[in-house]
Formats: C-alpha cells, sequence, structure tokens
C-alpha cells in the first residue's frame, strides 16, 4: 500500500489518493475479467457470511453516523435512507446470496450467426471496466454495488456519502473478506478513503482514464452535477417524480392497497409514488376513499379543485407540486380525463422512472403501459417493485432512466457490455 492510500481523511495528496485508487482498480478489473465464475461466487459466498458475522459491528458503525445526523438536524426521511436494522442488514446478507445465485453473465454469447463466406461471427458479453459509485446516506448501495461488480467482473470504486462513512468502512470490510477468501485482489472493491468533496470530482474527470463509467445514488443536486461534470458515461435518474393513476375501472380495494404502498411504504426512496392520478369518470366512487385514507394514515395531500372538496384537509396544489420528488410523506393529487390525460399528465410532469395504473380495463392498462415513456411501468402493482432485488437481480447499483446502453434496476447483466468473436478458415476480404 502506498504511503497516499494510508491517509484516512484529508491528510493525503488526493489527486495522488485517487490515482492510486484508479490504478489498483484497473489491474483488479483485468483480473476480475478473466475469474472464473465459481471463484467470483466463492467471494460472493463468503461476503454473504461476513455481513451477518458482523451485523453488530455494522450496526454499531450506523448508529454513530445516525446519531451525528440527527444532532445536525437531518430530516427524517433522511434519516430513514441512512438507518439499517437488523432485518436491513439481513436483507443486505440475502441481496448477496441472490448475486451469487444468477447466472454469470459475462461470456455469454447472446448472438451468433453464420456468413456466406463461412465466418461465424458471436456477439459475447464483457465487463464495462472500472465503475465509480457516487452515493449518498444509504450505505446497503456499498454492498449492492460491491457485489454485483464482482459479480459481472468489474472492479468498482465506491464513494459514500460524508453521513454514512463509518457504515460503509464497516461494510467494506465484509467486502474485502471475501475478495481476500477467494484469492480476488483487494482492490476489486474499493472504498474512497476520505470524505474529501474533491475526491467527486476527481471521480468525474475520470482518472485520467482509469474509470469507464460512474454510477451516482443520491439526491437531485447530486445527480444533477454529477451529469453537468462528468467526463465519463453516466447511468443515472435525475428524481424519481413517479404516479399512480387510478383508472375507472378500478378495483376500490386493490387500488386503496395500492396507492397506500405506494407512498408510505417507505417515503425516501426513489421508487415512492409522488403524484396520485384519479379518472374523474370513477372520481365518485374512488376519490374521497383514497385520498382520506392518506390523510388518515398521515400524509398531506396537495390536489387541484376536485380533490380539495374530497376532504377539507386537502391543501391547494401549486404548479410546482406536479414536478416535485417530496421523497416525505406528502403526495400530489389531481383528477384527470381518462387514461389519455393521465399519459399526458405523466409525460408533462414524470421524469421517466417509474408509473403505474390501476384497472380492470385490460385495454386501458395496455394503452398506458405501451405508451407511457417511463423505465418501469406497471399493472395493478405498487411503484414500490422499483428495486433490482424485487426484480429478481438480488441488487441493484442504481435505476437507469437514459435510453442508452441500460435502463431501469441496473443488476450485473446490465453492467456488462459485449465484443464480437469471429471465427473464420483462412478466408480474405475480396
Amino acid at each position: 500500500m502506498t504511503s497516499a492510500l494510508k491517509a484516512i481523511d484529508g491528510a493525503a495528496d488526493l489527486p495522488a489518493l485517487m490515482g492510486d485508487l484508479a490504478k489498483g482498480a484497473r489491474a483488479a478489473a483485468r483480473v476480475l475479467a478473466l475469474a472464473p465464475t465459481e471463484q467470483k461466487n466463492r467471494a460472493l459466498a463468503a461476503i454473504e457470511q461476513a455481513i451477518r458475522s458482523h451485523s453488530e459491528k455494522i450496526l454499531a458503525a450506523n448508529a454513530e453516523d445516525v446519531a451525528e445526523v440527527k444532532a445536525g438536524g437531518a430530516t427524517s426521511a433522511f434519516i430513514d435512507r441512512l438507518t439499517l436494522t437488523p432485518s436491513r442488514v439481513e436483507a443486505m446478507a440475502d441481496g448477496v446470496a441472490v448475486v451469487r445465485g444468477i447466472p454469470d453473465p459475462v461470456g455469454i454469447v447472446t448472438e451468433s450467426w453464420q456468413r456466406p463466406n463461412g465466418m461465424t461471427i458471436e456477439r459475447v458479453r464483457v465487463p464495462l471496466g472500472v465503475i465509480g459509485v457516487i452515493f449518498e446516506s444509504r450505505p446497503n448501495v456499498a454492498a449492492d454495488a460491491g457485489v454485483l461488480c464482482l459479480k459481472s467482473g468489474n472492479a468498482v470504486i465506491l464513494r459514500g456519502g460524508s453521513d454514512s462513512f463509518r457504515s460503509c468502512r464497516a461494510i467494506h470490510e465484509c467486502l474485502v473478506l471475501g475478495l481476500r477468501e477467494a484469492g480476488l485482489p483487494e482492490a476489486a472493491i474499493t472504498l474512497v478513503p476520505t470524505r474529501d468533496r474533491a475526491a467527486v470530482g476527481l471521480m468525474l474527470s475520470g482518472v485520467n482514464g482509469g474509470i469507464d463509467v460512474i454510477v451516482p445514488r443520491g439526491g437531485k443536486s447530486l445527480v444533477a452535477r454529477v451529469e453537468a461534470e462528468a467526463r465519463v458515461p453516466v447511468f443515472a435518474h435525475l428524481e424519481g417524480v413517479n404516479h399512480v393513476y387510478v383508472d375507472a375501472s378500478a378495483d376500490l380495494n386493490m387500488a386503496k392497497s395500492i396507492v397506500l404502498n405506494a407512498k408510505m411504504r417507505r417515503t425516501g426512496v426513489c421508487g415512492a409514488a409522488e403524484t396520485l392520478l384519479v379518472d374523474r369518470a370513477g372520481a365518485a366512487t374512488t376519490l374521497k376513499p383514497l385520498v382520506t385514507m392518506l390523510i388518515d394514515a398521515g400524509c398531506e395531500v396537495r390536489g387541484d379543485a376536485a380533490v380539495q372538496k374530497a376532504d377539507t384537509r386537502v391543501k391547494p396544489a401549486s404548479d410546482e407540486d406536479w414536478d416535485t420528488e417530496y421523497l416525505d410523506s406528502i403526495i400530489a393529487a389531481r383528477v384527470v380525463d381518462g387514461v389519455n390525460e393521465a399519459i399526458a399528465h405523466i409525460q408533462n410532469h414524470g421524469s421517466h422512472h417509474t408509473d403505474a395504473i390501476v384497472a380492470e380495463d385490460e385495454a386501458a392498462a395496455r394503452k398506458f403501459l405501451g405508451e407511457v415513456d417511463s423505465a418501469i411501468v406497471l399493472h395493478n402493482a405498487s411503484t414500490q417493485f422499483a428495486d433490482g432485488g424485487e426484480f429478481g437481480f438480488g441488487a441493484e447499483i442504481g435505476i437507469a432512466t437514459g435510453r442508452f446502453h441500460a435502463r431501469g434496476p441496473v443488476g450485473a447483466e446490465q453492467l456488462t457490455s459485449f465484443k464480437y468473436r469471429v471465427h473464420g478458415t483462412g478466408q480474405t476480404r475480396p
């Protein structure tokens, strides 16, 4: 280990520190790209066990982080995102087990064809290389990103938020134990060992070609900065302005269950619903029960004139409310004239993240699923399923809402690119 890497927090020459991290990650990426599935899975098994056996240490570190942000006046939503509980640590370990069990995407031939001259061409999955993950508050991202990159043959440089610094170090220790157990280079999963915010800028620069792609996980300001400054490709979503549209054909009990879960299960996650749209044709029977249910559950409702009439406790919605990701117990609500107006509203105000329709009318559902241009669209299910674990990926490195390379939950398969292998028998081009 170089002298630069011995520094923990601000005592080093930061460019030298980040340069050393990138060089180590690049060397590790070459090893991981060729590592057999069995070796990677052995590391994942050891990581899972380490997280379970070190859960008390992880929780103790997290308790220190939480105490610090509480003293600083953090919001309840922020504290929820930062907080680890025994069940959340167990879920983290369970996610590692699922990732271990999914097929190894590296080396998979996705397509093969033969040319008239007898050459065979194959398209085969390969790792991306070195991935930089910049995240805020949620310490579980360290585990999710680390194991997904490992499974997909990529090295990763993790830069957690200063608020989760202790938690991330405790989790990272478990990741390193797994790598060591399997004989893989420890630089395959690196945690930036400083809270210095300038480290983010260096990562966005690509560290002289040391990072191939950046994945930001955090608030709007972080993601906006990454997308504005990054000199390397970015997988990201800016915000999750997610909608639930309740069609006139919806079953009321189902609609109530889905809307309550979509908004209130965890208000601080990117899959939380932020806007409720209710079909005018069914509003006489659905609007008041939905609004009253939300308010009684502790959710502030900001609505248009029709929604305000449904319950006197509804506050007037401003123009800004339709474009706001609250990440809190607040929802905007309005009445729309059917599925076409719902789709138009989502097109004008949504963030292409996750949107749902509750409907028994299959034609309305097909239209919604076909025309809403979001990374994830759901029929008769909560928006809170916008999660790689719920998709069977074991975990996710983020939700991508762009249209290039990856979209939706980014799991192990989405962390690969491809190359072409051409098999000939001596062909030359005339």
